[in-house]
């Protein structure tokens, strides 16, 4: 520290021109947040993995809805500007891929206009990154809409940006909250106007330098950021900072009171306070490096807190006592006395109790906490929509469609399957119905829409009974149109038999008497036929039959035809039979045309049951695809809508029954998950690869991946500051129930604010981000005021016994330790006007347990332990006395 003080002024100035130049040449951290995204899950994660196949076959598009809110069903005229607003938008070109006319037939129209006619939804399919999105729908709004027209925009990467901007714009208010409040509560704490901008220097300078080097590591090796990197930054450098200058002031302030010049009271404080402020923030530093060690990126983002830690120890040890050693005892002017030095009146009450009454001190604490304990229900919420409430016009859009057409509709999820071969075959379609059906029928399902239910109704069509049903009924009408060929050859046989009694010439009256025998004769087979295929329903052989009679009617009609032209030339009555026997030729003919569609029918009829009879897929799914079905022209245009990649994969979209962001919707996905792979065993789906995507799936993947870190990390950073107490404190004990007690304190405030917002606001649970950074901010924080009160106990056994040093311990860290605590609650109340939800709870959880740990459980807790195992407390280790 003397060399320090001896060059004091280049230091100071060195390391304001570093700040300086960092802060203008370092990269924006804020842009680098907004570009990380809010969600940033692991490559392997199923959601994530359904996002990379949809990109990698350029089949990544995604849909932002314009949501109509009417007073009435649509007249004409609105039904028209909305149909020009699609078509619009439709040729603004990139990024928009498509988009649906909510009135171009009636089956979109069932699709996207409510029962109720008053919500009405135009899909606009976007294939571009967020900001080309973003930038699009500003378009829209500015240049398309019309402003007559109630109309909202809403999607995904609209409220994820909104989402973004909401923490942002929180971050503003909270510095500038953050600085106000510190100021003011120094002001009250030391009463002094110059002494407040010591910490607000230190720590402003801690900031910007900080900052500026996270935003080079993220740049050069690409380190972890999110919306909560420069949000945690702010509240714990401000607090902590606040905390350790008070700290340093407070003993600089007692060195000086004792007589000792300015110097030697440096010196002195940074023995001491200097020492219990390495050894807090060598803790803290710990716990949030230990950080690094989880898998998710959005929870690592906080490590770069351990880098303000470090910077901010680097700070305090050169500016502060550039500013004790310039200002001298004018750093406390006007005041003579600093309130925060004094000792605790508060804490050496509470000692009488803790140190003299230990098991009751510990009963006063067991009955705070334990009830709390047990209220505890771990409920957590992944509703994105929450963070920023219901200003925003894309939650407004939203909302309007789950109020319309159910909240399930809004973000359906999406079951992804990929193969290298085509999906789109006759032979797989069906199986693809099979696992709709399934899906159907899964609990949380509300309905699936897919290649075989475009509208979420099954095509009644492709099933092998409606099939089965359509040529039973085929058969019905052939056996009819043979009646009515029977009917009309039985009245050519009247008719024949008549001329020929009235053909005076022997030969041809012999051939059309022939001919009239042989239509007798073909009639006779044709209810032989008839009988048969009512009787047997033998299709092919009575299609074969038809045949051979259309033969025999094509000679008949022949012969007529030769024996019209035989009496052709005659006259008068004559004459008159040519041109009847002209008529019944035709009327062969017509038969005979009858005949022969008729076996065309059954033939066609009776190919379809040969390959029905020989479809695997009937018997596996009752679902049987005639070839050629899916080349039809209407075929293609759903096709078009739910395979990709050349047809190597489909789409399937599931829509619960539940709210897509609600812990139901997760259990949802994994009955969904379930359920697929279950339908494609044994299939030729058997080896596609499955992974699902939507809201609902991603909330299932951070639900997993922050369960798995929260244990992960939390084990990391405990055994790392247990190891580090250990070794500082020579102890093993200490650390055990130092790390106790902030467990304890950690699941009473969690379940305070379990109750306030889950009970009281009735949300679904605490967001799902906030028990573990709750966690890290309460102990990393709160491990600080356990170190600054037993190391000021190490310090005062050298001279009294445990009782005696805890007692002395107490009254002079209580106050500090109390407005520390005060001041770091302060500045995460800053988070609370930020209007973000979950760094309102959060500050929510840190703040509670700041306070119940500084006015309850520290005061209360640790003495009564520690004077409980009195010298054992030093155990294995042994101490000086």
């Amino acid at each position: 520290m003397n060399q320090i003080l001896k060059f004091k002024w280049p230091i100071t100035i060195g390391l304001i021109v570093l700040t300086i130049a960092l802060f203008l040449i370092a990269p924006n951290l804020t842009q680098q947040a907004e570009e990380a995204g809010t969600f940033q899950l692991p490559g392997d994660a199923p959601s994530q993995r359904a996002a990379d196949i949809l990109n990698d076959a350029g089949a990544g598009e995604e849909t932002i809805s314009l949501v109509y809110e009417l007073d009435s069903e649509a007249e004409q005229a609105v039904r028209d500007e909305i149909s020009d607003t699609a078509q619009q938008i439709e040729e603004v070109g990139d990024p928009v891929s498509s988009v649906l006319d909510p009135f171009e037939s009636p089956e979109l129209e069932e699709q996207l206009v409510s029962e109720d006619g008053k919500t009405i939804l135009v899909p606009v399919t976007v294939d571009g990154s967020q900001e080309e999105i973003i930038s699009l729908s500003e378009e829209i709004k500015t240049s398309i809409i019309q402003d007559n027209q109630e109309v909202y925009i809403t999607g995904e990467s609209i409220i994820n940006n909104d989402v973004n901007k909401s923490a942002q714009d929180g971050l503003k208010r909270t510095e500038i909250i953050t600085v106000v409040l510190i100021f003011g509560l120094l002001l009250a704490v030391f009463r002094s106007i110059v002494t407040p901008f010591i910490p607000l220097v230190a720590v402003g300078i801690t900031y910007l330098l900080s900052q500026s080097i996270v935003a080079f590591f993220i740049e050069w090796f690409n380190f972890p950021v999110s919306n909560y990197t420069q949000i945690f930054l702010v509240a714990i450098l401000f607090g902590i900072g606040t905390d350790y200058c008070i700290l340093l002031l407070s003993r600089y302030k007692e060195e000086l009171g004792a007589g000792h010049s300015v110097n030697e009271s440096i010196v002195n404080t940074y023995k001491t306070a200097g020492r219990t402020l390495y050894i807090s923030g060598l803790a803290v530093f710990v716990g949030f490096f230990a950080i690094g060690f989880a898998d998710f990126p959005i929870f690592k983002s906080a490590v770069a807190v351990a880098v303000g830690i470090a910077v901010l120890l680097l700070v305090l040890s050169t500016i502060v006592p550039f500013f004790m050693a310039l200002l001298k005892e004018k750093l406390f002017w006007p005041s003579k006395k600093s309130a925060s030095h004094s000792d605790s009146k508060l804490w050496s009450l509470m000692s009488r109790l803790s140190v003299a009454r230990p098991l009751t001190s510990m009963l006063v604490v067991a009955a705070i906490t334990v009830p709390l304990l047990f209220t505890y229900d771990e409920a957590l919420s992944f509703n994105t929509v929450d963070e920023i409430g219901d200003n925003y016009e894309s939650v407004k859009g939203l909302r309007a469609i789950e109020d319309g057409f159910g909240q399930g509709d809004s973000l359906p999820v999406n079951v992804i399957l990929s193969d290298e071969e085509s999906l789109v075959t006759e032979n797989i379609v069906p199986y693809i119905e099979k696992i709709s059906k399934e899906l159907e029928n899964t609990e949380g399902v509300d309905s699936v829409r897919a290649i075989t239910r475009p509208t979420g109704a099954p095509l009644e069509d492709l099933y092998a009974d409606t099939q089965l049903g359509l040529i039973s009924d085929g058969l019905n009408e052939a056996v009819n149109g043979l009646n009515d060929v029977q009917a009309g050859l039985s009245e050519i046989t009247s008719g024949l038999d008549n001329i020929v009694s009235q053909v005076p010439d022997s030969s041809s009256a012999s051939g059309i008497g022939e001919a009239a025998a042989g239509i007798a004769q073909v009639n006779t087979q044709l209810v032989q036929v008839t009988q048969g295929l009512q009787q047997s329903g033998n299709i092919q052989q009575a299609a074969r039959q038809l045949n051979a009679l259309s033969q025999g009617l094509t000679e008949i009609e022949q012969g007529l035809s030769g024996a019209a032209g035989q009496i052709e030339a005659a006259s008068g009555q004559t004459a008159e039979l040519s041109d009847g026997l002209t008529q019944l030729s035709e009327g062969v003919s017509s038969s005979n045309e009858g005949l022969a569609q008729i076996a065309e029918g059954l033939t066609s009829a009776a190919d379809q049951l040969a390959q029905m009879s020989e479809s695997e897929t009937i018997r596996d799914t009752g679902v049987f695809i005639p070839e050629g079905t899916l080349e039809n022209e209407d075929f293609n245009q759903v096709i078009e809508r739910y395979a990709f990649d050349e047809n190597s994969g489909v789409k399937i979209e599931v829509i619960l029954t539940d709210d897509p962001y609600s812990p139901v919707a997760i259990e949802t996905v994994e009955r969904i998950e379930e359920t697929v792979q279950r339908a494609i065993t044994d299939t030729p789906l058997d080896q596609s690869e499955v992974a699902i995507s939507g809201v609902s799936s991603i909330n299932r993947d951070l639900n997993n991946i922050s369960t798995n870190d929260f244990s992960q990390t939390v084990t990391i950073m405990l055994i790392s500051l247990f190891v580090i107490l250990a070794i500082i404190f020579r102890s093993v004990i200490m650390p055990l129930y130092m790390i106790g007690s902030l467990l304890l304190t950690y699941f009473t405030s969690v379940a305070i604010a379990e109750l306030i917002f889950v009970n009281g606001f009735g949300y679904d649970g605490i967001s799902w981000a906030v028990p573990f950074f709750g966690f890290v901010m309460l102990v990393a924080l709160g491990v600080d005021y356990s170190i600054f009160l037993l190391d000021r106990f190490r310090e005062e056994t050298a001279q009294y016994s445990v009782s005696e040093a805890l007692k002395v311990s107490m009254a002079k860290m209580g106050t500090v330790i109390i407005t520390a605590a005060i001041i770091l609650a302060g500045t995460f109340g800053a988070m609370i006007p930020s209007g973000v939800l979950s760094l309102v709870q959060i500050a929510t959880i840190v703040i509670t347990g700041l306070l119940l740990y500084g006015l309850i459980i520290l005061p209360l807790l640790i003495p009564a332990v520690t004077v409980s195992f009195g010298k054992g407390i030093w155990w294995p280790f042994k101490t000086k006395q």
